[in-house]
């Protein structure tokens, strides 16, 4: 399960098993964890190492002997593949996480998928009760407050057995059936804002996965007579387990799975459920594409591409070439093509009606020799996604990960159409794709984006977390200097200063006015602008999707805050607000002196 969801984290790895059935004085919660790209190899090749010099003869078939002396071999694994959203780095931050305790139902272990918006409100909770974080960071703070109430929630039920006179062993496993996991989270949840799917195990075996109230960051589950299993992602439980889509469920926002010690099963809503807003960039680029439905919207978000290709090669579809840029576009790209194929049979069979009944065989030929041009104009070097490499190396990267078919097209007189499923940094964009389709020396180079405009960072999870970074801003900030608007610069700079001080109810997106004095096609024009580098010497273009054209080709993930800058919790508004200032006070004034 780990290794086909590889995809969502390439910083390290770490596993966590739990043997409930251990004898006094035996290990009963084992965790790897290892940084860097081979993590998983090197967490289970360790474990491997040690199971070694159990496995012998005919150990292995002994289940009685597994449970009490094997390490590893537990009733209850998490696995948890990094990465980070924060630029921390290092094993100290590699999930699960676990809290120690002598008592086996204090014991906690945790990892998750998230980002918490409000740390410092967090943080301020956990220290106004006199506790000691050690770090100011979201998966410690959550830790800490999860272990403060599984702390209380162990003392009250303690208090209960107490009163039915039990003590000594009798009590310790009474404290263990009676922990209520809904509990704990329900006094503590209330106080994140941001999403997350957050997974938490006891050390007496109680199992216990919840999803932001927004259903911001996706989880799936599964489960038959012998196990249950939850994921961020539907095809790895379709894959590991062998079933199909409908054996396989999401977890509803603010819902939580429960799984006790003795393996009931039990599903209880721990905070209401809040405006739905389901990840839109799960779907165009994250998640992996082998999901029956992520595949479908992928390809919508290339069909809808058609009408803005069109006229960005002025309907010249004759002499235009198709292609993508390897390798999570591939799929937009055949949803594209398909658009275009409709398209053309529509104008042959248009074009066949009017000539009538004395159209000619020649004629016949003539019109069905139009046909859309596709081929592999690109191809990906290196598996390794820029998009998620640390800045350092990403521009190292980029230079190198692409490679050309030459003779693909005709010189000086095709136009080339290339597909990617967004546009963030551009860096890789004027860097190393743009140059050399150039040495293919088409017309024009028409680069599409099945995404719309990325022009907010987020804060939810995905690695978007300044302003500067997008070549949309950066775009926007030109067109504003050009035009000597730079007043709706400090006027926004202003007004986000003044946002710091309001209620929650109160704040607003005020880096909208930014984009608010151009049309979409102004911005794209200047992207194009500025990717185009002076060795290039082909006509850039660059198109987009449209906020209606996502919404219609996705229409189960309607949180769009990338695109439009509508965040769902007021913690990622307070955030984009800050991060203007903090463009404008360290780059924008330093620039402008």
């Amino acid at each position: 399960m780990m290794e086909k969801q590889h995809n969502r984290g390439q910083e390290g790895a770490g596993f966590a098993c739990i043997k409930m059935h251990a004898p006094a004085g035996e290990e009963y919660i084992y965790r790897e964890r290892a940084i860097g790209n081979t993590a998983i190899q090197e967490i289970f090749g360790r474990a491997s190492q040690t199971l070694d010099g159990y496995l012998s003869g005919n150990k292995e078939v002994d289940a009685d002997l597994a449970e009490r002396d094997i390490p590893y071999a537990g009733e209850i694994y998490m696995g948890h593949l990094r990465y980070s959203t924060t630029g921390r780095a290092g094993l100290a931050y590699i999930h699960p996480f676990l809290r120690r305790h002598s008592w086996p139902a204090r014991n906690l272990c945790i990892c998750g998928n998230f980002n918490i918006t409000n740390v410092d409100e967090v943080f301020s909770n956990l220290t106004s009760r006199g506790q000691h974080p050690r770090y100011n960071a979201d998966t410690y703070l959550m830790l800490e407050q999860l272990g403060h109430r599984l702390d209380r929630e162990s003392e009250r039920i303690y208090a209960m057995g107490k009163k039915e006179n039990l003590s000594g062993k009798a009590l310790s496993l009474y404290i263990e059936d009676h922990i209520d996991m809904a509990r704990v989270f329900r006094e503590s949840a209330p106080l994140w804002d941001g999403g997350y799917v957050i997974c938490a195990i006891t050390g007496s075996g109680e199992t216990f996965a919840m999803r932001d109230p927004w259903g911001i960051r996706p989880a799936f589950w599964y489960k038959d007579d012998d196990q249950v299993v939850v994921a961020s992602e539907r095809p790895v439980i379709q894959t590991s387990f062998d079933v199909t889509s409908d054996c396989v469920h999401e977890l509803e926002p603010g819902q939580a799975i429960i799984i006790s010690k003795h393996g009931d099963i039990r599903f209880e809503q721990i905070q209401p459920p809040k405006k739905y807003a389901a990840c839109s960039f799960e779907r165009i680029y994250f998640s992996r594409g082998s999901d029956k439905d992520i595949y479908r919207e992928r390809k919508a978000l290339g069909a809808g591409l058609l009408k803005p290709i069109l006229k960005a090669i002025d309907n010249d579809i004759d002499h235009t070439v198709f292609s993508f840029i390897p390798n999570t576009a591939e799929s937009a790209f055949y949803g594209m093509i398909e658009s275009f194929n409709n398209y053309l049979n529509q104008k042959k069979a248009e074009e066949i009606e009017s000539l009538g009944p004395n159209i000619t065989k020649q004629d016949l030929l003539r019109i069905l020799s139009h046909k859309v041009r596709q081929e592999k104009v690109a191809w990906k070097d290196i598996k390794m996604r820029t998009f998620i490499a640390e800045g350092g190396s990403r521009n190292d990267l980029v230079a190198h990960v692409y490679d050309i078919t030459y003779g693909s097209l005709k010189e000086k007189e095709d136009n080339l159409v290339i597909i990617d499923d967004s546009i963030v940094r551009g860096t890789t964009l004027k860097e190393s794709i743009i140059r050399i389709l150039d040495r293919l020396e088409p017309k024009r180079i028409v680069v599409c984006s099945s995404a719309p405009q990325i022009r907010y960072p987020d804060y939810y999870g995905i690695d978007m977390p300044r302003l500067e970074e997008f070549i949309a801003f950066r775009a926007a900030i030109k067109l504003l200097e050009n035009k000597g608007m730079e007043d709706v610069i400090r006027q926004t700079y202003t007004q986000c200063k003044q946002q710091a001080g309001l209620p929650n109810e109160e704040i607003s997106n005020c880096v909208k006015n930014i984009y608010a004095p151009f049309t979409d096609e102004d911005i794209s024009d200047k992207m194009a602008e500025m990717l185009k580098s002076n060795e290039v010497k082909a006509e850039i273009k660059i198109v987009f999707q449209d906020l209606a054209g996502l919404h219609k080709a996705c229409p189960h993930s309607p949180g769009d805050w990338y695109f439009s800058g509508d965040y769902p919790t007021y913690g990622g508004t307070r955030r984009v607000n800050q991060a203007f200032v903090n463009y404008y006070e360290n780059i924008y004034i330093k620039n402008h002196d």
